[in-house]
């Protein structure tokens, strides 16, 4: 049933009164024809009606809904509860309303019987009902709704397959219904909304499956129903909220080691990067977490290195800064290491001890400090100059004391290396390295310095190992 145009509102209607006559209308002693009539004049006002007369006629409406012996006036009551769950869209106010007057255990009842047309408004009016009311989606999963739901998407097609995957998606927000999607169909069908519907479905979609997939047995399910190409979709062409949801998503389903390499060989690293490019901490979170996880194989590495090399150069301050701690917690990985001497990345760091701003310059050093613990690394830093800024920086009294710490630490690691004796003495103007070592190790006593040791245990395993770590799998 098609909705009528919307009339302009009478000023002097009296809703009170109007809708006495309305239900006298639609009592079971007038015919069929004036009760459709009467519904669907009242589908046209009730863009106009106050909250009241709206509670009230969903009670009616419902009554008629359940049980009223005439398919047609059912389908009207259905079209018309539709209309009211409109109103109110942002607060969800009228799709509550009706939630509250028992309206959707009815709906579910009919959905099972129910075909052509009148099917098809029943699941718009269901679709409406837990889409903008939040609270009825608990009373839908607890009349076994998702059952219903996933049974129906088994043979529905059109439009009205659309409404129910971004019903499943809705539903699927409620923790208890989880359960009921962890079977095959359910989780297959979950896959298909992430990739079809409005982008909030979407979202909302990619969340279940990142919720489902914290557990190892629905990690592995998801994986093989396609959960990695459909994520991989709404982080290519989703909106920056949709990005951040499916990019947390795929991160939490790829956390194992047969997915680390056809993650990154379906495109996965460039996306990572734009992520940590854009403007929410949360997405630098997603992404740091994510290519820590994917430089565990060393032909990821080599191109994670190369981007965070690029964004270094770039102007974005922040970009920057994530972009520092990531090569900083990378360069623990041993394959890792001619990677980023490779990448290009070293002497922009020493530049951005110099110049940066200060979260990027206490970000650099820590990098700096974490790559100065491998011997090629140190070499590079030292011929980048990167000695007489530590220096300066350890001299610079307006610095965090985080960061003189950091720049003292990787001091003191150079003075360790004797084949850096001349710069480090040359940059201290001093003739013994023992008497810098003397010096830094005064700076270096802090407790706070054990932290470096405190390396995460995954962060330093290969591919073989990564198989029996229970915190990966």
């Amino acid at each position: 049933m098609d909705q009528p145009e919307t009339e302009q509102q009478n000023p002097s209607l009296d809703w009170e009164e109007s809708l006495n006559l309305f239900e006298e209308a639609v009592s079971p002693e007038s015919n069929i024809t004036l009760q459709i009539q009467a519904i669907v004049k009242l589908a046209h006002l009730s863009n106009h009606a106050p909250d009241n007369v709206l509670a009230r006629a969903a009670q009616i409406l419902t009554q008629l809904l359940g049980n009223s012996s005439s398919p047609l006036v059912q389908e009207a009551a259905a079209y018309c509860l539709n209309c009211i769950a409109r109103q109110g869209d942002h607060n969800g106010r009228s799709a509550t309303l009706i939630g509250q007057s028992g309206a959707i255990p009815i709906t579910l009842r009919l959905l099972q019987n129910s075909d052509g047309g009148f099917q098809r408004v029943l699941v718009k009016c269901l679709w409406r009902i837990v889409t903008f009311g939040t609270q009825n989606r608990v009373i839908v999963v607890r009349n076994g709704g998702l059952d219903v739901v996933i049974r129906m998407l088994g043979s529905c097609e059109g439009r009205a397959r659309l409404h129910l995957l971004e019903i499943l998606s809705a539903l699927a927000w409620v923790r208890e219904a989880r359960r009921v999607i962890t079977g095959a169909d359910g989780l297959q069908f979950l896959i298909e909304a992430v990739k079809f519907g409005g982008m909030a479905s979407r979202e909302r979609a990619a969340y279940a499956v990142g919720a489902l997939g914290v557990a190892r047995t629905a990690r592995r399910a998801l994986l093989d129903l396609g959960a990695m190409p459909a994520l991989m979709k709404l982080l290519t062409e989703g909106d920056a909220s949709a990005k951040l949801v499916a990019g947390n998503a795929l991160g939490v389903i790829s956390a194992h080691v047969d997915c680390i390499r056809p993650l990154a060989q379906a495109g996965a690293i460039p996306l990572y990067t734009e992520l940590l490019r854009g403007a929410e901490p949360v997405g630098k979170e997603i992404a740091e977490d994510v290519f820590c996880v994917l430089a565990i194989a060393e032909v990821n590495a080599v191109s994670i290195a190369q981007n965070l090399a690029q964004i270094l150069t770039e102007n974005d301050d922040k970009a920057k800064a994530a972009a520092a701690e990531i090569l900083g917690r990378l360069s623990r990985y041993k394959h890792s290491v001619p990677f980023i001497k490779n990448s290009g990345a070293i002497p922009v760091l020493v530049e951005l001890l110099r110049d940066g701003s200060d979260e990027v310059k206490e970000k650099a050093t820590g990098a700096v400090t974490e790559l100065s613990y491998n011997a090629g690394n140190r070499a590079a830093l030292a011929d980048a100059g990167g000695i007489p800024v530590l220096v300066g920086l350890l001299g610079d009294d307006d610095q965090p004391e985080e960061l003189t710490k950091k720049a003292a630490e990787a001091l003191m690691i150079f003075s360790e290396d004797r084949s850096q004796r001349e710069r480090m003495c040359e940059a201290f103007d001093v003739e013994s390295l023992q008497d810098i070592h003397d010096r830094l190790a005064q700076l270096c006593s802090s407790d706070d310095n054990d932290e470096h040791v405190a390396i995460p245990l995954w962060q330093m395993m290969n591919m073989e190992q990564l198989h029996w770590h229970p915190d990966i799998l």
